[in-house]
């Protein structure tokens, strides 16, 4: 099955707005097996929009516009697209009654006709109701095509898409997916150990993503039933992970779940406590962790200690054997950690410390880092090169290998 993507709106073509709904919709028709296969985006103009729909048609499956629903002039995909297929606009009882109740609950505001384009839908066509906003959606199949219109503010589109659109595309294709995520090997590496599975594959398929620091692996499946969707995706991740050393990258499983969400849930687990101090990356692994919730369970505080003087101060270390060994080293890397687990009283403690550019710094290359781990069995340091990349992003990577460390630290 192939979908196209249109988002309507002169402002898109602009730039004053980015296009995040297209970005959401692929991503959540990739996991529901359906390929997209254009991007479009057009202005508010109902001769370039039909002839977008004109290309539409002869190339996709399904058609998903976002946008261009609304009680304004410019507003046009609605009657566009009727006039495309050939239909008459009608009002939708349920959204009328929306809309009246909308004014009817304050009234400061004011009702003009064009309120009610909003209830509007195209003649025959499934109403997709709004449950955050006023402008009704619709799915209508023609000659062998489904045209789904969406709302343009996100805040509108995703609901309407995940709870109604989704599990329709879901029941029609009866299809299962399974996200598994790798930590510490890169898409090239893992797309060639896997070059066999992907050229031979049939059912399920698999399909690599990868971001900053990590790569996902989407495994999908058509079956007639949930028990054989899972059965076949159990085949292709055991086929998957025999090759080489790949169970060793693998950290979790889901769309959703990161390396600090998992080193969260295995402290839970395992009833520990973890700090940091953090250098290069100024806090960044801290706020990473604190985001989540449930992270005071397992989080007392920790440090930030840009300077030297404030490693001394607040970690409690010798101001001139820091001088002596430098920041960049092992020794303050495994010094910052023991000082914030002393200091803490946190079962683990991470460090961070290191050059994340953009100049060298005592003689270090630019990302070279050093990650200190403190815990009963003693401290430890972990040299890493980060090199090839911008500041930021070697503080993200390090914030990365120091979940990591963690995380293998606590499975062993």
């Amino acid at each position: 099955m192939k979908a196209e993507i249109i988002a309507v709106g002169t402002e898109l073509l602009m730039g004053q707005i980015a296009n995040t709904n297209a970005q959401f919709l692929s991503q959540e028709l990739a996991g529901l097996g359906i390929g997209v296969y254009y991007h479009t985006v057009v202005g508010d103009n109902v001769e370039r929009l039909t002839e977008v729909l004109r290309l539409a048609k002869e190339r996709a499956d399904w058609v998903i516009l976002s946008g261009g629903l609304g009680p304004t002039e410019d507003d046009l995909t609605k009657q566009t697209l009727a006039t495309f297929l050939g239909r008459d606009l009608v009002p939708d009882p349920e959204a009328m009654a929306k809309i009246d109740a909308f004014f009817a609950s304050n009234p400061k505001r004011i009702r003009t006709a064009n309120n009610d384009r909003q209830a509007d839908t195209i003649e025959g066509a499934r109403v997709l109701p709004n449950r955050t906003g006023l402008a009704v959606g619709s799915l209508i199949e023609n000659q062998g095509v489904t045209y789904v219109l969406l709302p343009g503010p996100p805040s509108e589109l995703k609901p309407m898409f995940l709870e109604q659109v989704a599990p329709l595309l879901k029941q029609e294709q009866a299809l299962y997916s399974r996200v598994l995520r790798f930590f510490g090997i890169g898409e090239s590496q893992l797309v060639t150990r896997l070059a066999d599975l992907i050229a031979n594959q049939t059912n399920p398929t698999l399909a690599p993503y990868a971001k900053v620091g990590e790569v996902t692996l989407r495994l999908t499946a058509q079956a007639a039933s949930p028990e054989e969707g899972e059965s076949l995706l159990d085949q292709l991740e055991t086929a998957i992970l025999q090759e080489g050393d790949l169970q060793d990258y693998l950290y979790a499983y889901g769309d959703h779940q990161s390396l600090a969400q998992t080193v969260l849930d295995l402290l839970k687990e395992k009833e520990l406590t973890l700090t940091a101090a953090e250098s290069l990356t100024a806090g960044l692994l801290q706020a990473e962790l604190a985001q989540l919730p449930g992270a005071s369970a397992v989080f007392p505080g920790g440090f930030v200690t840009y300077s030297l003087e404030q490693k001394s101060q607040m970690l409690g270390i010798p101001l001139e054997k820091l001088q002596s060994a430098g920041v960049v080293s092992a020794w303050t890397a495994e010094q910052m950690a023991a000082g914030a687990r002393a200091h803490t009283g946190a079962d683990l403690a991470l460090s961070l410390t290191g050059v994340a550019g953009p100049d060298q710094l005592e003689g270090q290359e630019v990302g070279t880092v050093w990650l200190g781990l403190a815990g009963p069995q003693g401290t430890s340091s972990h040299r890493l090169y980060l090199g090839g990349r911008d500041r930021n992003t070697i503080r993200q990577m390090a914030v990365l290998e120091a979940f990591n460390l963690i995380r293998k630290t606590l499975i062993k």
